[in-house]
């Protein structure tokens, strides 16, 4: 299965010249995060997480209202191509340490993003239903001797 299929598709958007404390709402409205900033062209150039502005704007007494998400974002931000698999996902989440990577096509247009929770949602069911598969097969078992 690809990463483009269990993406999140609705994915909240900055511009680098926004104030943090915009964007701080926003996240706040939409519950999420996690902001995707983007170009003119609509390309992610980067990403700031609710972490980011706790630790690179409030921690350190910059003022969030002339704080732009240009200034704590994490540029050059890591992505995967919506065709790759999950266990590529995995790989790269896991060997960079980060929980969510943005999801873009093949000309690097956004289609979503994905986290770790995203995949273990998807592992999670896949369990249940191997366990319901088993269960089944034990029922019909027992019912056979």
């Amino acid at each position: 299965m690809s990463v483009g299929r269990i993406c999140s598709r609705e994915v909240q958007l900055a511009t680098t010249k926004e104030s943090v404390a915009f964007a701080s709402r926003r996240m706040r409205d939409n519950n999420v995060g996690t902001l995707v900033v983007i170009d003119e062209q609509k390309k992610p150039i980067g990403i700031v997480t609710d972490r980011d502005l706790v630790t690179r704007v409030m921690a350190v007494g910059q003022d969030p209202h002339t704080c732009t998400v240009g200034d704590v974002m994490t540029g050059s931000p890591k992505s995967l191509r919506d065709d790759a698999s999950i266990e590529d996902a995995l790989v790269q989440m896991c060997g960079l340490g980060i929980r969510r990577m943005i999801v873009v096509d093949k000309e690097n247009y956004l289609v979503g993003i994905v986290s770790i929770d995203d995949v273990l949602s998807l592992l999670s069911e896949e369990v249940a239903r191997i366990g319901r598969l088993l269960d089944h097969q034990m029922l019909a078992g027992r019912r056979d001797r």
